[in-house]
């Protein structure tokens, strides 16, 4: 999809800030505003939605910057267990510390941590103890008191009473935190509450940008929203309660359907008025579905997002972070949408070098890979592992010699600095694996480029290779991962591992 673009980033963010403006306004210039997904990085966004910008969403507060501030929620379950980011590869912790430094750099105020469902885990506080020390403000909240059935005890002193306010003087508060289950919703409605008690008025909504309200429940860029969740187990439907108020079709997701009766009784409670919202679709403020320019080249890419997805899950399955059913669900979806992984182009090719090292190598032992990229033009490339380089190694360097017209005859890298790399993560570091990871040989290819003219053309190069497609035959090693992340390609992977060793260090 490199190059084909299906969507208008100025039309979504005129019609996007034009909403929020009228919401504020509609609650009287004071809005919890509550942001599920990714508030910055927003790659899924991005690949299913093709011109995205990832951080549009960033840009629109930054337009309100002066009428903005963001408490940022994370759940002490999450920092206990070490939750990972799967596109950056960091915790949500430490996900968290990334953001609060991108938000300062954006200029927008972040005005408390709030540690939710805070149970003094010994992880969490010291979470806690390290953001208090670099004067971050931190709050922490409690599993509230009745939920989710005796409304009395959740709206009362007992229940969001209990909890911690965080000052805010500006009309917009935006709430946000990684992942789902972060507190978010719980932390706009305690606000509402205090706010209630001291005569203030304000309002709730939601910023959520999948499912795509205003496009068919099985349009694929809905169907990708699934896909993504699959090990949450959400599902798309539609909005019972908008088709039952004003009798029209529109998407949402099961979690949110369910939940709207028990949460507009709890507005209800806490303002003691009745609740402006119909539907959860209401609440919502996403302009998301009118800045879609091409309807075929979104579904184009939503489909192949659905495809990666499959990749992912039976990758995390083998390493033991999901249940079976989660990839059995992922490929249901796939194959809903009459998708199979060959319909990834990276795909063969990658596994055919896979079979073409294998039969090179013959009568040796080891774990054969292969790797191959789908470049700008629509070439496809591809790389083997060897006993110098990783697949991943191998097929960046021939991808980047492609780009600048470099023979294949040509080294890119000269033999004095490849084996000194070798012989110093074999006798200096007593390492197992002596051959070059991607991120080992991008740094080789950084030092010959001093003095190789052909190097450094390369190099030049390897901007282009943002936002292509890869595929590798093996789950690739830290390494690997982080070089081809760091490159910003789309990465997919079979669900087996380069090597049979259970340990590698």
């Amino acid at each position: 999809m490199v190059g084909k673009t299906g969507f208008d980033n100025e039309k979504y963010l005129a019609e996007q800030t034009r909403e929020i403006t009228q919401r504020i306004e509609q609650f009287g210039n004071r809005l919890y505003l509550e942001f599920g997904g990714k508030l910055l990085y927003d790659y899924h966004a991005a690949r299913v939605l093709p011109g995205y910008d990832p951080n549009v969403k960033m840009r629109l507060l930054q337009q309100l910057k002066d009428k903005v501030d963001v408490i940022l929620c994370i759940y002490a379950g999450d920092i206990e267990r070490k939750k990972m980011r799967a596109d950056f590869g960091i915790t949500y912790d430490t996900d968290a510390l990334k953001l609060i430094d991108d938000l300062r750099e954006w200029d927008i105020n972040v005005c408390g941590v709030v540690i939710t469902r805070y149970e003094q885990q010994p992880t969490a506080t010291l979470f806690k103890n390290k953001l208090e020390r670099r004067g971050v403000r931190v709050y922490t909240h409690r599993f509230t008191k009745g939920y989710p059935v005796d409304v009395e005890t959740i709206v009362s002193d007992e229940g969001y009473g209990a909890n911690a306010y965080i000052d805010s003087s500006k009309p917009l508060v935006v709430v946000t935190g990684p992942g789902p289950g972060s507190g978010k919703l719980a932390t706009c409605l305690s606000q509402l509450y205090h706010d209630r008690r001291k005569n203030i008025k304000a309002g709730y909504a939601k910023f959520e940008t999948f499912p795509i309200w205003n496009l068919p429940l099985e349009h694929p860029v809905n169907v990708a929203y699934e896909a993504a969740t699959a090990d949450l187990r959400d599902v798309n439907m539609i909005d019972s309660h908008h088709l039952k108020a004003y009798n029209e079709i529109v998407v949402n997701y099961n979690r949110d359907v369910e939940a709207f009766p028990l949460l507009r009784r709890i507005m209800e409670k806490i303002t003691g008025e009745p609740c402006i919202y119909k539907s959860p679709t209401d609440m919502g403020v996403n302009r998301a579905g009118f800045g879609i320019t091409d309807d075929n080249i979104v579904r184009e890419a939503s489909i192949q997002e659905i495809i990666r997805r499959y990749f992912r899950y039976s990758c995390e399955y083998a390493m033991g972070l999901v249940e079976k059913e989660t990839v059995e669900r992922a490929e249901l979806i796939m194959h809903g949408v009459g998708a199979t992984p060959d319909d990834r182009k990276v795909v063969a090719p990658a596994r055919k070098a896979a079979a073409e090292a294998r039969e090179r190598g013959k009568g040796s032992e080891g774990v054969y890979c292969g790797a191959s990229i789908q470049l700008p033009d629509g070439t496809i490339v591809t790389g083997k592992n060897s006993n110098l380089l990783h697949a991943a190694a191998s097929l960046i360097l021939n991808a980047a010699k492609h780009l600048a017209g470099i023979p294949d005859s040509l080294k890119l890298l000269p033999s004095n600095i490849t084996e000194t790399l070798s012989h110093f993560k074999r006798d200096v570091l007593r390492g197992k694996e002596v051959s070059l990871d991607l991120e080992e040989t991008l740094i080789a290819l950084s030092l010959s480029g001093i003095f190789n003219p052909a190097a450094q053309a390369a190099i030049e190069k390897l901007e282009m290779l943002r936002g292509c497609e890869v595929h590798i035959t093996h789950i690739p090693t830290p390494g690997d991962e982080a070089g081809l992340r760091k490159l910003g390609v789309n990465l997919t992977s079979d669900p087996d591992f380069a090597t049979k060793c259970l340990f590698i260090g």
